[in-house]
């Protein structure tokens, strides 16, 4: 008596193959290749903004609710993106939040190698001692506390401070790089002098010669760029090239990079009734208006804001503000690490060229 053997049909086996594949934990690229190789990014980040009411708000509640304990912690907010499934991350690749420091209060020194900085939103009489060097902070100061650098915050004053926090700590979270030390065994690290760094590299120009004009071999020796220069900066920029935008960066006062080879530092200054060119670029920025009021357009959305909001523009994202007062934008981003590698690019659209329809985006309420 014969046996007939029956011969697997081509789905039977492509059953059996795959069900090998996802076993061997293997993945086909031809089942993948259109969520990998796009014709344009598709971020996850989505453009939203959280209002200055309610960060201020929240802010001064966990003042009276939460105490900073020894260990690295801080009277952090975080700003978490809706599109980033519950992550603390204002994008994937930058870290935005407002931190509240109480008066006579202090936050514990620790260091770590995601880089930051503190944009100041409102307050006086503290200071952020990186290495030894006390900068003072005043509204619209930036601080730079960059990678792996001691730092502790000081409030000697009996009013409360609240600034921008901003890190690279997505980005060195997804490269498996982040190491974090508390400063020990005391909590605050020794004071070696207030402003250290302006009074040797705070020329326009005028550098030493002979010293290293970096920190930690990277960053920008200058810790504190000062509101009055910034603002001044912006005047003379503005005359010399009227609106409706004009736009500085911080930079390394030597080698004229970004002050942090991880996060670009900017501030625009927008002039009233009159609408940006549309642009965009990849990587994604965070904004702070530190003055003014107006409205952006991200991709076809209109965000409304006043002084004090915060919002975020995704990677490849169609930016365009316009102003109805005099209007002061800070913002970071993460193009350097993209022109690092080579994967910066970007558009600057005349405003026939962007057809889209525009709605109104609440944002946090």
């Amino acid at each position: 008596m014969t046996t007939e053997i029956s011969t697997p049909t081509l789905e039977e086996r492509l059953d059996r193959f795959y069900a090998e594949l996802e076993g061997n934990d293997l993945v086909p690229l031809w089942q993948v290749s259109g969520q990998l190789m796009r014709s344009a990014p598709v971020p996850s980040t989505i453009p939203y903004l959280w209002r200055w009411s309610t960060l201020r708000r929240l802010a001064e509640m966990a003042g009276e609710l939460i105490t900073i304990e020894r260990g690295g912690d801080r009277r952090v907010l975080s700003l978490a993106n809706p599109g980033l499934q519950g992550a603390p991350f204002a994008s994937s690749t930058l870290w935005g939040a407002v931190q509240y420091l109480g008066p006579r209060e202090s936050a514990p020194g620790h260091r770590h190698t995601p880089a930051a900085i503190r944009f100041v939103m409102e307050g006086e009489g503290v200071w952020t001692t990186v290495n030894g060097d006390a900068c003072d902070m005043r509204a619209g100061d930036l601080v730079l506390t960059p990678s792996w650098c001691w730092h502790d915050h000081n409030n000697a004053s009996d009013q409360p401070m609240i600034w921008f926090d901003g890190l690279d700590l997505p980005t060195v979270n997804a490269l498996d790089a982040v190491f974090f030390q508390p400063y020990e065994p005391d909590e605050l690290q020794p004071v070696l002098g207030h402003g250290i760094s302006e009074r040797i590299w705070g020329g326009r120009a005028l550098v030493p010669a002979g010293m290293d004009p970096t920190v930690n071999g990277h960053a920008s020796p200058l810790l504190v760029y000062r509101w009055a220069d910034t603002d001044a900066a912006l005047d003379a920029l503005l005359a010399e090239r009227p609106g409706p935008l004009v736009t500085i960066s911080y930079t390394h006062p030597v080698n004229g990079g970004p002050a942090l080879p991880t996060m670009a530092c900017e501030m625009h200054r927008l002039v009233p009734g009159r609408r940006s060119r549309p642009y965009r670029k990849v990587g994604s920025s965070v904004y702070v208006v530190f003055r003014g009021a107006g409205s952006s357009i991200i991709d076809g959305q209109r965000f409304d804001w006043s002084q004090g909001d915060m919002f975020v523009v995704p990677s490849w994202s169609t930016l365009e503000h316009e102003a109805i007062e005099r209007s002061d934008l800070f913002a970071i981003s993460d193009r350097p690490i993209l022109e690092a590698l080579h994967l910066f690019r970007d558009e600057l659209f005349d405003q026939a060229q962007v057809v889209h329809r525009v709605f109104s985006a609440k944002g946090d309420a």
